[in-house]
């Protein structure tokens, strides 16, 4: 779910200002994982502007401070969201760590960085939701160290069927600030994009594995 109409489409339009997020239907990008997509987000681009780095993490402490309170502390996935997470640890108050995909090869081979207490309360920050695997991972690391994860904030979600179907199996509960089809419409109604492309990035949210095969 989004936290409300006006900061989600906000939030879209900082993204497509900035270019965190670009659009090119008829030149699709070729993500990490082989799938080809009119659509490439990154979010680390909105650091290096303070007045959009400033409205995100307002806006996901907000998040926070309505629906969980205040838990023991913030944890970020790394690594995209490192650096949005500490800011609103900050903004909270709160102590900050922060979750590896995996645990480190070498040293005390941990996978949770920073020192946080067992059967304290977490919230999760990440900066994008594809599939939900890597995000769901952190939240299973936290889980096997006996934190509780109270809930998962985000600055972005594709709204894939497959994710939405990953959080409801795995019980955690995801709020992002927009998602997919607020982006959408805001890139049509400020002319990102022509209307003409509309049905080509409906259709590659419909499918985003096989499109373009």
């Amino acid at each position: 779910m989004i936290l409300e109409k006006n900061i989600a489409k906000e939030t879209a339009e900082f993204l497509l200002q900035i270019k965190a997020i670009k659009l090119s239907p008829k030149n699709p990008f070729t993500w990490a994982s082989g799938w080809k997509s009119p659509i490439y987000c990154d979010n680390r681009i909105t650091l290096s502007h303070v007045q959009i780095r400033n409205f995100i993490r307002e806006s996901l402490a907000k998040i926070i401070e309505q629906k969980y309170g205040k838990p023991d502390a913030i944890a970020g996935v790394a690594t995209g969201a490192i650096a949005i997470g500490v800011l609103v640890a900050q903004e909270l108050g709160l102590p900050f760590i922060y979750v590896r995909p995996e645990p480190k090869k070498h040293g005390r081979q941990n996978q949770i960085e920073g020192q946080i207490d067992k059967h304290a309360s977490v919230v999760v920050i990440e900066d994008l939701i594809s599939t939900g695997g890597s995000s769901l991972n952190a939240v299973k690391a936290l889980k096997e160290q006996d934190i509780k994860v109270k809930g998962m904030v985000a600055i972005f979600s594709y709204g894939f069927d497959v994710a939405a179907q990953n959080f409801e199996d795995a019980n955690v509960e995801l709020t992002t600030l927009s998602d997919y089809d607020t982006l959408i419409q805001q890139a049509i109604a400020r002319n990102y994009v022509p209307e003409e492309d509309l049905f080509t990035l409906q259709q590659w949210r419909k499918n985003p594995s096989t499109w373009k095969k």
